[in-house]
């Protein structure tokens, strides 16, 4: 029987030593990743080549715990705006071996049901946070964006989202030019609503007009652009336009009026933010601000690659601007509706 070599087989740190790179850097020039610079791609190939290193798939994934998944934290599958933004990340990290697996971040029985805390369990590589956080994290020890404007943080995550108070102030000056002056905001809970109410009320002051704003509890989905565009009318009747949150938020708000008794756009226009296919349908063909999902995507792309391919990179904060897309949703002042009339219809409104 022949006895074993003494010599130990060379393994992935030792070609990382050898070349004087990091292991992931050895790791994306193994799967003839782009993103490495020609020089560093040459100084990892000679320390395989010296060293003699031969490659096992198995024994890699078992030493390095790497899994080629991203993890991406969404808070609710039913807003269309994740699909673009899943696109784009996906378009990204897919020619370089990653696949992108997705979870809700969402509460049950009062309590929080924490993805990130279960993408961490499962070892993804990297992680896209979508949602609100719960909580203030410490660093999760693996390449992390924090795609929009939070209540939360994430320490040492890269920061990338959407100019908002651009998008809400172009959807402002829109109405503002119309000849709107009572324009009412449906707005919810989270970072991201925030910022836009804020944006909006902001405005509204500059402008002289008065800011008329409800639903700051709810939900930022259909449900909650329903209940809060309902609340808007009954405190503020005289209304001409309405500002949701976002396309979901204002599907809500359309079933709404519609019970109401208010045409859109003939008696109060209505506008959205997102840009999502909601907003492009034939039924909403909505006035929206287009944040560039799909752009925001490939952007949490491109910085989790950046910081895998260098962990020790500093985290960086990157801003997408937006743009206004104009439908038939908004249009000039119409006949409105006479306040008793659309008291009378309020009441018949099931709460």
């Amino acid at each position: 029987m022949t006895p074993p070599s003494s010599t130990p087989r060379p393994t992935i740190y030792d070609v990382a030593r050898e070349a004087g790179v990091s292991k992931s850097l050895v790791s994306l020039v193994l799967n003839d990743s782009p993103l490495v610079a020609e020089s560093k791609r040459e100084a990892v190939r000679d320390a395989i080549r010296k060293l003699g290193y031969r490659r096992s798939q198995a024994a890699s994934s078992l030493a390095s715990n790497r899994t080629r998944t991203i993890g991406l934290v969404i808070d609710d599958f039913r807003n269309p705006w994740f699909v673009e933004l899943l696109n784009g990340l996906r378009t990204t990290m897919g020619p370089h071996g990653f696949h992108v697996a997705v979870r809700e971040h969402f509460a049950l029985k009062g309590t929080i049901m924490n993805a990130i805390d279960g993408f961490r369990d499962t070892q993804v590589d990297a992680l896209v946070v979508a949602a609100e956080p719960g909580q203030d994290f410490e660093s999760l020890g693996i390449p992390t964006v924090l795609e929009g404007t939070r209540r939360n943080t994430i320490e040492g995550a890269d920061l990338i989202s959407s100019d908002q108070v651009q998008g809400v102030n172009l959807l402002m000056e829109h109405l503002c030019s119309l000849g709107h002056e009572r324009i009412g905001h449906v707005t919810g809970a989270g970072g991201s609503a925030d910022i836009r109410r804020k944006a909006y009320s902001d405005f509204m002051k500059s402008a002289g007009l008065d800011p008329l704003v409800e639903g700051f509890a709810n939900p930022t989905n259909e449900e909650g652009g329903y209940l809060g565009t309902v609340e808007l009318l009954r405190k503020s009747p005289g209304l001409t336009a309405v500002f949701a949150a976002n396309d979901t938020m204002a599907l809500g708000a359309r079933a709404a009026l519609r019970e109401i008794g208010y045409e859109v756009p003939g008696d109060v226009s209505l506008v959205g933010f997102d840009n999502s296919q909601l907003a492009q349908s034939r039924f909403l063909d909505l006035t929206t601000v287009d944040n560039h999902a799909f752009d925001i995507g490939m952007a949490c792309a491109e910085a989790l690659l950046r910081r895998i391919t260098d962990p020790g990179a500093s985290p960086r904060q990157i801003t997408i601007p937006t743009g206004l897309v104009i439908r038939t949703s908004s249009a000039t002042p119409g006949r409105g509706r006479p306040e008793n009339q659309a008291a009378d219809a309020r009441d018949s409104v099931k709460q």
